[in-house]
């Protein structure tokens, strides 16, 4: 393997979080910090978050929108629903999804950076979230993200395609 951060190699996505783990006010802040800083097209910086920490309003409005859909997220001390805006360039292409994902990333490497893990998810209920927060077109509930500690004994599991197979000339359609 090519050598890169371990910042980025030791990230991973979580399925299960220690319940008995608490984030903090500041933590949540350092990784919405982290995301305030990502890059996006022209600037525009159209991404917005809804913060929840075990115990509080938001938290619990975020775990009853996921039971169901991910409830393996349920022990997450933290939950953020990501939103972005549509905001079509001249040459069509909607930066929105793009440029939110860059922010969540900045989130995902700070959560690292912390010894916090956090992983990204779609699978929710977003009309319940759009009725609780307000959200409208053109803004979008696109995914939410899960934040924690893993438990003690958790293993690790990771795959990833070789590198070749990730350039556009080996790609077999």
């Amino acid at each position: 393997m090519t050598e890169i951060s371990k910042i980025i190699s030791g990230r991973w996505s979580p399925r299960e979080y220690d319940p008995d783990f608490s984030i903090s006010n500041e933590e949540m802040n350092q990784l919405l910090e982290a995301a305030r800083w990502a890059p996006s097209a022209m600037n525009a910086q159209e991404w917005w978050f809804v913060p929840g920490i075990r115990g509080d309003k938001n938290y619990e409005i975020l775990r009853r929108a996921i039971v169901g859909f991910s409830d393996w997220a349920l022990d997450a001390s933290g939950l953020i629903l990501n939103i972005h805006r549509e905001y079509p360039s001249r040459h069509g292409l909607d930066f929105g999804p793009y440029d939110l994902g860059s922010a969540v990333q900045n989130m995902l490497l700070q959560a690292e950076v912390m010894g916090l893990h956090m992983r990204p998810f779609a699978t929710f209920d977003r009309e319940l979230l759009c009725r609780e927060f307000q959200i409208s077109a053109p803004y979008t509930a696109f995914t939410m993200c899960s934040v924690g500690k893993e438990p003690a004994g958790l293993t690790k599991e990771r795959e990833r395609k070789p590198l070749n197979q990730l350039l556009w000339e080996n790609h077999q359609a």
